[in-house]
């Protein structure tokens, strides 16, 4: 092949990211090892820039406020100081460090239609993203195991749920999700790779970074798939199992309003559980043939930027005690 069909083709792959595998078997190890990668973001929208960009940054900016108003509330109002809104409050962290992973440089990919990110910027930026996503995992587990407590074995509540518990639960779900995903990161941080450099996402997201890559991936691939049993499958079958034995307990609660004041300290959990959990399976755990860019696109959308905007407006809603610690934080 001459140099100038090469140009040719290389240009052509370069462009078009579906021929990725096809470039690999034509060119095989004289592929250009890249530094930085182009994401796309949205730019079959760029007719509605302005507003996309208005939309997502009053987004943003309510996420960080509303999530840290909970982690204030919970912190200076003794009437919140149970392991409940404990929880709760590193719920909220979490939130906001997923946000604040993803949504700034969405912002940027959306201003100016598209941008770079060098390798390691997107292997970090994966990094932050899977240490959030998989804590939140372990957080809402933590949180039904909590409820479970409270109204099947109330009697023991207070002695076996105590603060060091509380503590120690919180620091195992932040280490084991950071340490999960370096488990995923550090082989992925020794892959080569290769033209073409376009990730046509917001983010740089797992399957889309290994698309690009020129190096065997098959071993990552089976790693993330075992990873994923412990991280997803298990604790949701967990919660499953939790809410199971609640609702029979709730039922058999004489009064109604015993079995109201049950329903409604967990209704806002199972909510938050159902649409967290309802996303991530449906992104990554469902097989996605025939998944379009833009599918995939508004999927993480849902969960990298509605469900965080939404957690604390569904705590708040369905929270007396917050509403009630809120107002008493305005009147002072």
């Amino acid at each position: 092949m001459n140099q100038e069909s090469q140009r040719y083709w290389s240009f052509f792959f370069w462009t078009d990211p579906e021929m990725y595998h096809l470039d690999q078997a034509m060119f095989g190890k004289n592929q250009t090892i890249v530094t930085e990668f182009l994401l796309l973001g949205f730019q079959n929208l760029h007719s509605f820039k302005i507003l996309l960009f208005t939309v997502f940054l009053m987004t943003y900016i309510l996420t960080v406020s509303s999530n840290l108003l909970i982690i204030i509330l919970v912190t200076v109002s003794h009437k919140l100081h149970s392991p409940m809104y404990f929880f709760l409050a590193h719920l909220s962290l979490s939130d906001i460090l997923l946000t604040t992973d993803l949504v700034p440089n969405m912002l940027h990919l959306i201003w100016r239609e598209g941008g770079t990110m060098s390798v390691a910027g997107c292997i970090s930026q994966l990094h932050f993203f899977g240490s959030t996503v998989t804590t939140e995992c372990f957080l809402l587990t933590v949180m039904s195991y909590d409820r479970y407590l409270a109204i099947c074995h109330p009697l023991h509540y207070t002695t076996v749920m105590d603060f060091k518990l509380c503590l120690q639960l919180a620091i195992w779900s932040w280490l084991l999700g950071f340490l999960m995903t370096l488990i995923i990161i550090i082989p992925i941080s020794q892959l080569q790779f290769c033209c073409p450099n376009v990730i046509d996402h917001f983010f740089c997201d797992f399957v889309a970074l290994l698309k690009n890559s020129c190096s065997d991936t098959s071993f990552i691939e089976i790693e993330d798939f075992v990873l994923a049993v412990p991280v997803t499958f298990l604790p949701f079958t967990f919660i499953i199992v939790t809410y199971v034995c609640i609702s029979l307990s709730i039922l058999r609660i004489p009064s109604t309003t015993g079995r109201q004041k049950a329903f409604s300290t967990c209704s806002s959990h199972i909510t938050v559980v159902c649409t967290y959990y309802g996303t991530l399976i449906t992104i990554y755990c469902v097989p996605s043939i025939g998944h379009s860019f833009n599918i995939n696109k508004v999927l993480s959308l849902l969960f990298t930027v509605v469900t965080p905007f939404f957690n604390p407006i569904i705590y708040s809603l369905r929270n007396q005690e917050i509403g009630a610690a809120l107002r008493r934080m305005f009147h002072n």
